[in-house]
């Protein structure tokens, strides 16, 4: 089962303790740590598997604890779990590497999903091959929804993103689900984490932006 190991990290131990229930039920293999250290040092040890990351820890940020793991191991798939509208750290986790973050409160589905893809995947060139997707798909959206986007990203409620655009928030609306369905989504979450990946195709080579 050492492909299905997830290791998670959170302060929160009713966390951990919820995380543990839900992942032996599907199958995987949960190895908890509520401390920084102690999980920074076991790291070594690991089998190759799926770190569930929370950003939020005592003493150390999860972006620096995701930095020091990648000095160590570099074969284990990264899950950023953030706070509700923290699109700037997404953003610095996924260009650190991760394959994927998670927007507290997120749904069972969602959490299973995302590990699943993270072990079907688990590769850079994957990776890269979804960044440039997410940015074709992006492409293909009309300037006004595009600045819908950016809006939604920045974590703008619809109200604010009209006011900064001079339209109505029914205007907002009409561009959002247009975008949306430009997109082939259905959730808010699922237009963020396209958006997120969508901006780091700067940082890719040329030759892979064009897939």
């Amino acid at each position: 089962m050492a492909e299905r190991t997830v290791y998670i990290l959170d302060d929160d131990v009713a966390v951990l303790r919820s995380l543990e229930r839900l992942l032996s039920s599907a199958s995987f293999e949960p190895i908890a740590f509520d401390n920084p250290d102690a999980f920074l040092a076991a790291a070594k040890t690991f089998k190759t598997g799926c770190v569930l990351l929370d950003v939020r820890l005592p003493g150390m940020s999860g972006l620096d604890v995701q930095t020091q793991l990648l000095k160590m191991r570099t074969d284990l798939a990264v899950i950023v779990v953030t706070g509700q509208g923290d699109i700037q750290t997404a953003v610095r986790a996924m260009k650190a590497g991760a394959t994927d973050f998670l927007e507290k409160p997120y749904s069972d589905h969602a959490l299973l999903g995302s590990i699943e893809m993270a072990f079907g995947k688990g590769t850079f060139s994957d990776r890269d091959r979804d960044i440039a997707d997410a940015a074709r798909r992006v492409a293909t959206l009309s300037p006004r929804e595009r600045e819908v986007l950016e809006g939604l990203l920045t974590g703008r409620p619809n109200k604010l993103i009209a006011y900064h655009l001079g339209i109505s928030v029914r205007t907002v609306e009409v561009h959002r689900a247009r975008m949306m369905e430009r997109l082939g989504v259905r959730q808010l979450a699922e237009v963020i984490r396209l958006g997120v990946i969508a901006r780091l195709s700067t940082f890719l080579p040329d030759n892979k932006r064009r897939g």
